[in-house]
């Protein structure tokens, strides 16, 4: 018997627990919590340092010349109707972060029984990271506005602080939003990065009874907007994979008063960098336009949102190696290419090599009211298993040519520079 079965039913009642418990980002605390108090249980000598409230860093070992980091998110996705949404808070594990809580601890438990990290000729490091999903935005705006974070997305939050500076190169794990008949993983799938973009229609109020035909109508500004967006989408490049999803954020209308106001929002995804720009000033324009037709105004926020990811294929060829060695798991995926999710691991991975090895175990619509776990057996301890063996299948035959490292000015440089050209 593996320390993972040993480990599997006291791990499956705690994440359980996890998904009852959802927290949106920069409010972990319980989950942090929760966390801290395993690992302490795990390794009562444990030595770890907490960041951004709720984030939390330990090392196994530090002597090493090379250092991997293992990164769990902490967070979870505001969806109010979700069947175990917090009453409260409206958020919801429908994304799976709390299985890669339950992951990382589950390859924490057995380094430290077995020891057996000091056979690596890596470093084993241990990250939970905070607000990965980009949401309660007002919330972050005002922890930035009072100095406490600079950045609303938990990865480039920590780069800011050094909290990788010592790390090389990065390994995280994802749940796949679909259903499979056998145990899945997935390797080598891309993810675009996004810009979000809010735009503030201003009218005219009166009586929209008595004297409409004085008024600026700000909700007919933000349909011709919405309509102008649905016939600009033939003109976004096939190849890119835009996804714009304009949602009503912030307005106040009765029906006998004309609309004066109302804040439209939406992600702007896009596959690379380089088309970003002119998807953003399509947008931009489109706004404008409605704005002008109907003799209102608009003002334009533009936040910087996630950088693309593009998985580091070195590192995930001993991903595919072990699975070809390792018989517990009988299916991949490896052809994918890319999808039009977004992370911050996009951000993290500018700075050094990064993979995200996604698996299967759940049913529903990730993101949707449906979604959970349902084979914890293989998402808490097979897939576990199948992790150590990769990390295994790299020591000793990592290239360091192979590797790169980029400083968080070039972050900061570049994330700049994508603000000034929109």
């Amino acid at each position: 018997m593996t320390t993972f079965a040993d480990y599997y039913h006291h791990l499956k009642a705690f994440t359980e627990d996890l998904f009852l418990h959802p927290e949106l980002g920069y409010k972990e605390h319980r989950t942090s919590e929760k966390v801290i108090g395993e690992l302490k249980r795990i390794d009562p000598q444990i030595e770890f340092s907490k960041f951004s409230e709720t984030g939390i860093k330990t090392f196994l070992s530090t002597d090493k010349k090379k250092t991997m980091a293992f990164i769990a998110e902490l967070d979870a996705v505001y969806a109010p109707t979700h069947f175990q949404a917090d009453a409260e808070t409206g958020a919801a594990h429908n994304c799976g972060h709390f299985t890669q809580v339950a992951i990382a601890l589950s390859l924490y438990d057995h380094f430290v029984k077995t020891q057996s990290y000091k056979e690596l000729d890596f470093n084993l490091c241990f990250i939970f990271v905070p607000a990965e999903e980009y949401l309660d935005l007002d919330f972050r705006k005002e922890l930035r506005a009072e100095g406490k974070i600079q950045f609303l997305g938990g990865k480039p939050e920590a780069m800011s602080l050094g909290i990788f500076d010592d790390v090389d190169f990065g390994v995280c794990v994802h749940a796949i939003g679909e259903v499979f008949e056998r145990p899945t993983i997935e390797v080598n799938c891309d993810l675009a990065g996004f810009l979000y973009k809010r735009y503030h229609f201003s009218g005219k109020a009166v009586h929209a009874g008595f004297d409409p035909f004085s008024g600026i109508n700000a909700y007919s500004i933000s349909t011709l907007f919405n309509t102008a967006i649905g016939l600009s989408r033939q003109q976004f490049k096939d190849t890119e994979s835009i996804r714009v999803n304009p949602i009503v954020m912030d307005s106040d209308m009765s029906t006998n008063v004309i609309p004066n106001h109302i804040t439209v929002g939406t992600d702007l995804r896009c596959k690379t960098l380089e088309y970003m720009p002119e998807v953003a000033r399509k947008l931009d324009h489109a706004a404008q336009g409605s704005a002008y037709a109907l003799e209102g105004e608009v003002s334009i926020e533009t936040e910087m949102g996630y950088l693309p990811f593009v998985q580091d294929r070195y590192l995930n060829s001993f991903v595919e190696r072990t699975f070809t060695k390792f018989d517990k798991i009988p299916d991949i995926i490896d052809d994918r290419g890319g999808i039009a999710a977004a992370g911050d691991i996009g951000d993290l991975a500018f700075m050094m090599p990064c993979i995200q090895i996604s698996y299967g175990g759940f049913e529903g619509t990730i993101h949707g009211d449906d979604f959970k776990m349902i084979d914890p057996e293989f998402v808490l301890e097979t897939f576990p298993e199948f992790l150590v063996e990769v990390l295994k299948e790299m020591s000793g035959n990592l290239d360091d040519t192979k590797f790169y490292r980029r400083s968080f000015k070039e972050y900061k440089e570049l994330i700049d520079s994508i603000g000034g050209n929109v």
